[in-house]
């Protein structure tokens, strides 16, 4: 199906660019590289653009995209009851959540002070439960999706003291909490639904390579940065 593979090719894209800021971050982190974003949260900052902008560019992409397979996956069975749903849904999002604790077990065991508590994985995982009940909501799921990105972005700018129940220097190398960023998946839900009612399939160029890569995201993120550390390793850098 075109529409399917040109998301493969979107979510393709998304991960390489994933990849590329996560190594340029490791790298800046043990400092192998000069600049980071230390000074990132500035918006006059030389840095700001790529260091602050670009990385949330890519995670709301990555997670929009997530959100418009959910709605598209939902098209294909019309009889959908609570079993299905659990099925489908809950068992893809907790395995998708396991991953993200394993991720913390990881991050726990070598970097404590950084410990990724609730990182993209996490989120994409708990967000898969949380709206799977309403994937046939178009209107409905776009609502939701800017009621949560708003409150988000609400809480952080005028209650940055509550940091989610976190203790007030909380650090880590990852996180993406439920308020705003799944408001991006409420978003995903809505377009993929959209999608689904528009009868025109534009056809386009698409290549297989990055169409591969984005049916192989999942995959590629958990083992990108043990690669990177591994690479590290063996060039003579103390990455733990």
């Amino acid at each position: 199906m075109p529409r399917l593979l040109q998301l493969d090719a979107l979510r393709g894209i998304a991960i390489v660019l994933m990849v590329i800021f996560n190594w340029s971050f490791a790298l800046s982190f043990i400092g192998a590289i000069k600049g980071g974003p230390t000074n990132a949260m500035s918006l006059f900052s030389n840095t700001w653009l790529y260091w602050w902008l670009f990385p949330r560019i890519i995670a709301a992409s990555f997670i929009t995209i997530a959100g418009i397979s959910l709605a598209l996956s939902h098209e294909k069975i019309k009889y959908k009851p609570l079993k299905f749903i659990f099925k489908k849904y809950f068992l893809r999002g907790g395995k998708i959540f396991l991953l993200g604790l394993g991720i913390t077990a990881v991050t726990y065991l070598t970097y404590q002070n950084y410990t990724i508590w609730f990182g993209i994985l996490h989120l994409i995982g708990l967000s898969i439960i949380i709206s799977s009940f309403f994937l046939k909501y178009k209107k409905l799921s776009l609502l939701i999706g800017l009621a949560i990105i708003t409150a988000g972005i609400y809480i952080q700018a005028e209650l940055p003291h509550l940091l989610w129940l976190l203790p007030f220097d909380f650090q880590t190398f990852d996180y993406f909490p439920l308020l705003p960023w799944s408001g991006f998946v409420f978003i995903g839900i809505f377009i993929g639904n959209c999608i689904k009612k528009s009868k025109s399939v534009h056809n386009m160029f698409i290549d297989k390579t990055v169409a591969f890569l984005g049916r192989h995201s999942l995959l590629i993120y958990i083992v990108h940065q043990p690669l990177l550390v591994a690479i590290l390793f063996l060039l003579g850098y103390a990455v733990i």
